[in-house]
């Protein structure tokens, strides 16, 4: 099988500091209609290139003493979608860029972290959606 070119495809998360995330899915849910779990609210789309598949991305406040984002200093993370996060990977590393730490494997995806040239924690996704549809579950539409 053919190893697709290494980039993003798209985004995967936001997530961002609160002073009580259980009170911001709360306004969320309330006043903008996002149906909210534990870990925030995960939105439903469709792949631009193969409609029949459902892809996730995942918005999520977190405490505000979370280590999550560091050695960031900012108030958010921005997670992207990857083809190939192995040769992405080492594609950033030739480049010079501060990839944080080992690739790490789930049963929904792959996962890496590295700094942009700004100090901003990133964090790349190489997700395996079918595990989320078959988890089933209310999600933003």
């Amino acid at each position: 099988m053919k190893k697709l070119p290494p980039k993003v495809t798209g985004i995967g998360g936001i997530f961002f500091f609160s002073k009580n995330p259980d009170k911001t899915k709360q306004w969320y849910a309330q006043h903008l209609g996002l149906a909210t779990n534990p870990w925030g609210s995960t939105f439903e789309f469709r792949n631009a290139y193969r409609p029949e598949e459902i892809n996730y991305l995942q918005w999520s406040p977190f405490e505000q003493d979370s280590d999550y984002f560091s050695p960031s200093k900012k108030a958010f993370m921005i997670n992207y979608r990857v083809q190939n996060i192995e040769g992405m990977v080492e594609k950033l590393k030739k480049e010079g860029v501060n990839v944080l730490d080992e690739i790490t494997s789930y049963d929904y995806g792959k996962f890496v972290h590295l700094l942009d040239d700004e100090g901003n924690k990133i964090e790349l996704w190489e997700p395996i959606d079918h595990v989320f549809t078959a988890m089933g579950g209310e999600t933003t539409k």
